[in-house]
């Protein structure tokens, strides 16, 4: 199956399944009618990205890392590379910028690749690759791991790795908060 054609289903079971009345993602199912190439970092308006939300097992804390480029700290995450599922490449990005130890999947996604969520947002342009402003599909997926074992940041890209309470999540991803907050009380 194409990237387009994986793409478009998760994009229709999540609007179906998963988002809220104000999430239409106007832009994104714009670009995929339009068949852009959205797993090139060089399309533009924008592209996809996907990240990660590392909870801790009783969800109290979340992974973060403080973002080189970007300045602030933000769930770990980048451009979308292959990957046989969209929550693969997610993953990559977390153990590759955070170091963290064995993240599982969340119960959530009850092992397929719909996301936990799909933020397009603004990002600064590059003047260094020579991009300006764009927009980041970023799909969003949930894992669990063990904020006991060490981590090791990604010094490129990352300033930091770090543990933070869950509630440090509101500002960065309102969206995925006021999602996991609800995943919570009735979990």
């Amino acid at each position: 199956m194409s990237f387009l054609a994986r793409l478009d289903s998760i994009v229709s079971r999540y609007l179906a399944e998963v988002a809220g009345p104000r999430e239409r993602l106007a832009l994104l199912r714009w670009q995929m009618a339009e068949r852009h190439a959205l797993d090139r970092r060089e399309t533009m308006p924008g592209h996809v990205t996907t990240s990660a939300f590392v909870l801790s097992p009783d969800h109290a804390q979340i992974l973060l890392i403080d973002h080189v480029v970007i300045g602030r700290w933000l769930q770990p995450g980048g451009h979308y590379e292959p990957a046989a599922s969209f929550h693969e490449s997610a993953l990559r990005e977390a153990v590759e910028e955070t170091g963290v130890a064995s993240p599982a999947l969340h119960s959530w996604h009850r092992s397929g690749d719909l996301p936990f969520a799909i933020d397009s947002h603004e990002v600064p342009g590059n003047p260094r690759r020579n991009e300006p402003p764009h927009i980041h599909h970023d799909l969003q997926y949930l894992f669990i791991a063990d904020p006991a074992l060490p981590l090791t940041a990604q010094e490129e890209e990352v300033h930091a790795a770090a543990w933070k309470p869950i509630a440090t999540l509101a500002e960065i991803a309102p969206v995925a908060f006021a999602r996991l907050r609800t995943l919570s009380s009735h979990g």
